[in-house]
């Protein structure tokens, strides 16, 4: 199964015209091939058609390439990036990049290196080669890639395993997010492994578990079929062993998409919600940047699902500016200037946002400046101030002020130990060990 995809769409470049009469008759793989023939016809299927386009050729991007993480059964790449002083247990973010482009175009895009510098966390972004797929898309509808322990879902688990045993990252806060095919390998992920994440975030992705060979895939990103919640459901529940609590979830997709039908956000949140035990109609609406958004929370009252819906915007993840008028990167294929950052607001809902990480430089000069605001403060003199008389009808009182202490003995005065100081509330903030 791991060169179907490769090979079904070269031999259906020289495939006859099959009558539809006989169409019934063909095995799955002659069916498959007589749909891909068809693909010229289908040319807003860019998750299928776009060879090279987003590949990252002069872009500008920190990450590096770990050669070795173990076993391999997908066959993918490995790509990292650790901001300086990383945190002691830092969180982790997996991010899969969409058809078409790769690690370090996506990284460039969606700026998500820049925002791990910001805030302190890892970045692990798996890559999918040509040889695995022709036009780079991760295979999220090849079960032998897409089921617990096999494939390329295997590979990615290996990718994080090595994560967290090197850089000794918070196993409570992992989190993956991707674009198209790597969205719907992200609901793969989560799916095989919801166990490991804390959360996960979908852009313009499909729910788990409706596709099984390349037609199936085509035919749910063409149009999307409603299924039941509890079938959907069933999909995820069925991947593993697993029975909760699951995984919080970030939906993102454009509602002029025309690569993957705008359906399918709905349906991602259906199967979702089902696993959550929560209604379909939403407990909150409101406008993030003038879009749309849904919000479920569970009893706790924790927001457990959300739902952006970026009107007028085709197939690719949204870029704008963040609250605090940051931008994170770069449009291009597949990058749309939207007025929203998808890739912000992911990291928000992830809970990577609520403290920014200094620079060791800041954290030293801010050391500094509390020192020697302490040391300002213990020499001014006593405050000296005149007796007070308070004057009543029957009563007159004198209030005097309080006497400044005697001096003390002089001793030798102990001279402040600035560095210490400073290394010891580094210490104190992680900085140091």
């Amino acid at each position: 199964m791991r060169s179907f995809s490769g090979a079904a769409q070269q031999l259906s470049l020289g495939a006859d015209v099959v009558n539809p009469d006989q169409r019934a008759s063909l095995s799955p793989l002659a069916a498959n091939i007589d749909f891909l023939r068809h693909l010229p016809k289908f040319a807003h299927l860019g998750g299928f058609g776009l060879h090279g386009r987003g590949r990252s050729s002069g872009v500008r991007s920190p990450l590096t390439e770990v050669s070795d993480f173990g076993d391999n059964p997908g066959g993918l790449r490995m790509f990292t990036y650790l901001p300086p002083d990383l945190p002691r247990r830092p969180a982790l973010v997996v991010v899969l990049h969409g058809c078409g482009q790769d690690a370090r175009g996506y990284d460039h895009g969606a700026g998500w290196s820049t925002l791990a510098k910001r805030y302190g966390f890892a970045l692990l972004m798996p890559q999918q080669q040509e040889m695995n797929n022709a036009n780079t898309c991760f295979n999220w509808f090849n079960p032998d890639d897409i089921a617990r322990d096999k494939g390329e879902a295997a590979s990615i688990r290996r990718m994080i395993d090595k994560m967290v045993y090197d850089h000794r990252i918070n196993p409570r806060r992992i989190y993956v997010t991707g674009l198209s095919a790597g969205g719907a390998m992200t609901m793969a992920m989560l799916a095989n492994y919801p166990e490991l994440f804390a959360a996960g975030a979908v852009i313009a992705g499909l729910p788990f578990g409706i596709a099984g060979n390349v037609r199936e895939a085509l035919s749910g990103m063409m149009s999307s079929t409603s299924r039941p919640a509890r079938e959907l459901g069933d999909l995820v529940r069925n991947a593993s062993e697993h029975r909760g609590p699951w995984p919080k979830l970030s939906v993102w997709h454009g509602s002029d998409d025309r690569t993957v039908h705008p359906g399918n956000a709905d349906e991602i949140v259906k199967q979702w919600l089902d696993l959550h035990g929560l209604p379909q109609t939403a407990m909150s609406e409101s406008k993030v940047d003038g879009y749309p958004r849904q919000v479920w929370w569970n009893a706790e009252g924790q927001t457990v699902v959300e739902s952006y819906t970026i009107s007028g915007m085709a197939h690719g993840t949204p870029l704008g500016l963040a609250d605090n008028d940051e931008r994170y990167g770069a449009a291009g294929a597949f990058l749309i200037e939207a007025g929203i950052s998808s890739s912000y607001h992911i990291a928000k809902f992830f809970g990577l946002t609520r403290r920014v990480r200094q620079t060791r430089a800041q954290a030293e000069a801010t050391a500094k400046n509390v020192l020697s605001f302490a040391a300002s403060e213990r020499a001014k003199p006593f405050p000296s101030v005149a007796p007070v008389t308070l004057q009543g009808p029957d009563v007159s009182t004198t209030l005097w002020p309080r006497t400044p202490p005697s001096p003390a003995p002089a001793k030798p005065r102990r001279r402040l130990d600035i560095g210490g100081a400073i290394n010891r509330a580094l210490t104190a903030a992680g900085w140091k060990k």
